[in-house]
C-alpha cells in the first residue's frame, strides 16, 4: 500500500504532468506546428480549458491509477470526452426519432461531440463530466460548497435518467433561451460571418478561424466531398450539383487542434446559394489507454455510430469520407450551432442546469447501452465517483498552474 501511494504521488506531480502534456501537444500539432501556440493559449485560459485540451492525459492517469478508474457497472457507448462544453444547440435531422415524418426544424440542445466515443464503462463519462463541473466552479461564480452541491445534483439526475425510464426534467431557462436565440438565425448570416468577397469571388476569411491548406490537401477535397455525398441516405443528399468555391484549414476546438480540419464552402445549383461543410480528421479516441475502439468501424464511422446511438435527434447530413488516407467525419454547418455562455449564467440557474446536463448524459447512456448494470447505482457508488472527481479536479488545478508556468518559460525563451 505504501509503495502504491509513493507511485501515485509521483504520477500526479504537476511538473511531470505538464511536461507530458506538452509532449502530447507537440505530437498532436506536428502537421501544423503554428497551432501549438494557439492550443497552449487556449488551455491557459482556465483549469476547465486545460481539461478540455488534455483528454488523452486524463485517461492515461486513469489507466495508471486503477483506483480512480474503478466503480459501478454499466457499459455502452460513451462520449469519451465529456465536459460542460460538449453540450450545445444544433439543428437536428427532422426525420430522426419521428417515424420518418418531417417536422419544423427547430434547434435542440444535447450532447454534441463524439470524437472520442468508445464502448466502455459509463462511469468514465460520469467521472469526467463531474471533474469538469468542479473545475468550472469559479467560472460559474460558485464557491466550493455550491460546486459540490451542483455535482451531487448532476449525479442524482444522471442516475434517474440512465435507467431509461425517467423523463428528462424541464429545460432550464438558459437552455430555453439559447434554443430560442439560435432557432431564429439564418444560413445567409452564417455564411456572411465566415466569408468575404475578394475580386468577385466568395471565400473564407483568412485569420483566426481559417488558414490556407497545403496544396496536396486542397487538391483532394473535391473527391472527398463527392464520396461523402454519395454515401448519404437518399433523403439527405443535396438537390443539384455542389460546386466547391473555397476550402481552408479550419481552426476550431481545443483538444482537437492539430488534427486536419477543413472548411468547405460550396455553391448549390442556385447561384448565390452557399453552404459550409466541415471535414474533421478522426483518429484514436482519448480513452484508448483504458478502452479499445471497435475494430470493425473506421474512426469516423465510430463517431457517427456513437452519435446516432446516443442522441435521439442527431444532426442532419452527418457522414464520413476519406482524404489522403485519413478517416474524416463530415457534416453541414448550420447557424443553430452554439454553446451556453457559462460565465454569464445567473447563480439561480446553476442547480437546474447541472441536473439537466446530468439527465442528458444519463439518457444518452441508456440509449447507447450494451450492458446495463444489474442494479441501479447506489448512493455509495455516486459518492465514490464524486470523491474520485474531487481528486482529479485537484490534480488538474495543479497541472494547470504548472503548465502555465511552462508556457511562460516557452514565451520567455522564444
Amino acid at each position: 500500500m505504501r509503495r502504491a501511494r509513493r507511485s501515485l504521488s509521483r504520477d500526479f506531480e504537476a511538473e511531470i504532468l505538464a511536461e507530458r502534456q506538452l509532449r502530447n501537444d507537440r505530437a498532436r500539432t506536428k502537421s501544423f506546428p503554428f497551432l501549438l501556440a494557439k492550443k497552449l493559449t487556449r488551455m491557459s485560459a482556465s483549469p476547465l480549458a486545460l481539461l478540455r485540451g488534455s483528454a488523452p492525459l486524463f485517461y492515461e492517469l486513469l489507466a495508471e491509477n486503477e483506483d480512480l478508474a474503478d466503480g459501478p457497472g454499466g457499459d455502452g457507448w460513451l462520449g469519451g470526452d465529456m465536459h460542460l462544453e460538449n453540450f450545445g444547440a444544433y439543428r437536428p435531422d427532422p426525420r430522426s426519432d419521428l417515424g420518418g415524418k418531417e417536422k419544423k426544424r427547430d434547434a435542440v440542445f444535447d450532447l454534441n461531440d463524439f470524437d472520442d466515443a468508445v464502448i466502455g464503462p459509463w462511469r468514465l463519462d460520469v467521472l469526467r463530466l463531474c471533474t469538469s463541473l468542479l473545475l468550472a466552479g469559479r467560472e460559474l461564480g460558485a464557491d466550493g460548497r455550491l460546486a459540490l452541491d451542483l455535482t451531487d445534483r448532476l449525479l442524482t439526475a444522471w442516475a434517474r435518467a440512465s435507467d431509461g425510464e425517467a423523463r428528462l426534467p424541464p429545460r432550464p431557462r438558459p437552455v430555453r433561451a439559447l434554443v430560442a436565440q439560435v432557432s431564429a438565425r439564418s444560413r445567409d448570416a452564417l455564411v456572411d460571418a465566415r466569408t468575404e468577397v475578394v475580386s468577385g469571388r466568395r471565400r473564407f476569411v483568412r485569420g483566426p478561424r481559417y488558414a490556407d491548406l497545403p496544396k496536396a490537401v486542397a487538391s483532394s477535397v473535391a473527391s472527398a466531398l463527392a464520396a461523402y455525398v454519395s454515401c448519404l441516405p437518399r433523403g439527405d443528399q443535396p438537390v443539384g450539383e455542389l460546386r466547391i468555391v473555397d476550402a481552408a484549414l479550419r481552426v476550431a476546438g481545443t483538444g482537437s487542434l492539430g488534427s486536419l480540419r477543413i472548411g468547405v464552402l460550396v455553391e448549390n445549383v442556385k447561384p448565390g446559394s452557399y453552404a459550409i461543410f466541415d471535414m474533421k480528421e478522426e483518429g484514436a479516441p482519448s480513452p484508448a489507454p483504458l478502452v479499445r475502439a471497435p475494430r470493425k468501424l473506421s474512426p469516423a464511422e465510430r463517431v457517427v455510430t456513437a452519435f446516432r446511438s446516443c442522441v435521439a435527434r442527431p444532426p442532419r447530413m452527418l457522414g464520413t469520407t476519406r482524404l489522403l488516407g485519413k478517416s474524416m467525419i463530415v457534416r453541414k454547418l448550420t447557424p443553430q450551432e452554439d454553446k451556453l455562455a457559462y460565465k454569464e449564467l445567473a447563480g439561480a440557474d446553476l442547480p437546474g442546469l447541472a441536473a439537466y446536463l446530468g439527465a442528458l448524459l444519463g439518457a444518452a447512456h441508456a440509449r447507447g447501452a450494451t450492458k446495463p448494470p444489474r442494479s441501479a447505482w447506489s448512493p455509495a457508488d455516486l459518492a465514490h465517483l464524486r470523491a474520485n472527481a474531487i481528486r482529479l479536479a485537484g490534480v488538474h488545478e495543479a497541472l494547470y498552474l504548472a503548465l502555465c508556468d511552462r508556457i511562460r518559460g516557452l514565451v520567455t525563451d522564444g
